[in-house]
């Protein structure tokens, strides 16, 4: 309840300045007017492909992000060779801001789902990659000790203390990747594409038209706030423990 008051609160706050203050609005416009906008866009049919599409490009993005980000993050931490060659190009890639190789990846892959896929997983995979190194290596040294005593293979280790120690870990990088996927999907629509809620943002941009703006950006914030909420809840499922 305290956000939905504070919502609620904000709102008409919001409301009664931008009348009050005579805000034109192509400045700033009234939250009912970007409701408006919001509910004339879903009852025609206008944004609901939009959110179609990115909502693809983030799903597709985020599993195949956490896909590399976790299978990386494992051979680094258990493969000592691997590390010292990957992880400097890893932290290189993280690195640049992907509105800076964005424009190369729509080159090479084209104005289709594919570049924004290619963005969502460049952008998701690093912090999967660092939580997964840093859980795996959080595990305490007897307890692995104490099952290598008793003649656990390392598949067995992994399985019993590596991996459960690493969970939280695991879970915090996909809260970030889950969040990272949105603002991906975004901005590769922005740099080019033939649909999404990026590209009716520019569309709308060129039209002057603020309060659809807005309304896209409702609809983002949700997707990512959904998106968090359902790592939540997974989490809460699966590393029980933890939580408690």
């Amino acid at each position: 309840m305290p956000p939905v008051a504070l919502l609620a609160a904000l709102i008409v706050v919001w409301e009664l300045a931008v009348t009050w203050f005579e805000i034109p609005a192509i400045i700033l416009p009234k939250p009912s007017e970007i409701a408006s906008a919001l509910i004339n866009g879903m009852s025609r049919g206008t944004l609901p492909p939009d959110v179609a599409t990115t909502l693809v490009e983030i799903v597709l993005g985020f599993f195949i992000g956490v896909a590399v980000g976790g299978l990386l993050g494992v051979a680094v931490a258990e493969v000592p060779i691997v590390e010292r060659p990957v992880h400097p190009y890893v932290v290189a890639l993280h690195s640049i801001p992907v509105l800076a190789i964005a424009p190369i990846i729509v080159i090479w892959l084209g104005l289709g789902l594919a570049s924004k896929i290619a963005v969502v997983v460049l952008i998701t995979f690093f912090p999967l990659t660092v939580n997964t190194v840093q859980g795996l290596r959080a595990v305490s040294a007897s307890q692995v000790e104490m099952l290598r005593s008793f003649g656990a293979s390392r598949g067995q280790v992994m399985r019993m203390a590596r991996l459960p120690s690493a969970l939280p870990y695991i879970f915090a990088g996909l809260d970030v990747a889950a969040i990272n996927a949105v603002i991906g999907a975004v901005v590769a629509e922005w740099l080019g594409a033939t649909g999404g809620l990026g590209s009716r943002i520019l569309r709308l941009t060129f039209q002057l038209d603020v309060a659809g703006m807005f309304a896209v950006l409702v609809i983002l914030a949700l997707l990512g706030m959904l998106a968090h909420r359902l790592v939540r809840a997974i989490e809460r499922r699966v590393v029980f423990w933890h939580q408690a």
